[in-house]
């Protein structure tokens, strides 16, 4: 019970980002007019903030299913990347575990979970309680949003939107430990900004992730020399 609360608490960063997210979400899904019930079983299903955020926006303008669905895909495609970079500390996970432990990983469990791994963290009840528990808050959140959606009529006066990108930064903030860390995040924000503005608006993130971990494996090799 112990393992459980305390994964539970290394999960509060996350929950207090989940909880206002998710109701920006669910006030979009209610402006949209999607149900309570579509509504919460995509915070169940697809379970990823910014896919479930882009496909109320999407629905709402009337784009086709076919658009939506590779539009979504397309943004989590960075999961591959994630869940390659925690693969090598999950060998004490049965395939039923790991396929529990991918289901829930998020932008966001990823940054506790790299932390957690990289200081040899590796007990799987603390693990799986980190995920239920921002699951469940990203699900209580999308309740809350969907209810008083009909009393809101706009999320932006309330700064919401803002508590995404909010939470992507103190995350970051978590993980940088030295300059190396500190150049590779600069270099990542700058290419992926660079690639949105060149056309890249859908592989942005994807790609500048891909040639940050470059940059970053060139420097440490660099720095061994």
């Amino acid at each position: 019970m112990r393992i459980w609360a305390r994964g539970a608490a290394q999960a509060l960063p996350i929950v207090l980002g989940y909880v206002p997210v998710g109701f920006a979400y669910g006030v979009l899904a209610e402006k949209a007019g999607l149900s309570i019930f579509n509504t919460l079983m995509m915070s169940v299903i697809v379970y990823a903030g910014s896919a479930q955020l882009i496909a109320v926006g999407l629905i709402s303008s009337g784009t086709s299913p076919l658009s939506l669905i590779f539009t979504t895909f397309i943004v989590n495609l960075r999961h591959m990347l994630m869940s390659a970079s925690l693969s090598p500390y999950l060998k004490n996970m049965t395939k039923v575990e790991m396929a529990g432990f991918a289901y829930e990983l998020t932008d966001e469990t990823f940054a506790i979970h790299s932390t957690r791994f990289s200081k040899a963290e590796l007990e799987k009840r603390a693990t799986f309680a980190i995920n239920i528990t921002s699951q469940l808050s990203w699900i209580l959140g999308s309740f809350l949003g969907i209810t008083a959606g009909q009393l809101l009529s706009s999320v932006e006066p309330y700064a919401l939107d803002y508590a995404l990108p909010a939470m992507f930064i103190a995350l970051l903030a978590m993980q940088v430990n030295n300059r190396k860390h500190l150049l590779v995040a600069i270099f990542a924000g700058g290419a992926s900004l660079t690639l949105y503005k060149i056309g890249f608006t859908q592989w942005n993130v994807i790609l500048a992730t891909s040639f940050a971990a470059s940059v970053g494996v060139i420097i440490e090799k660099w720095i061994k020399k």
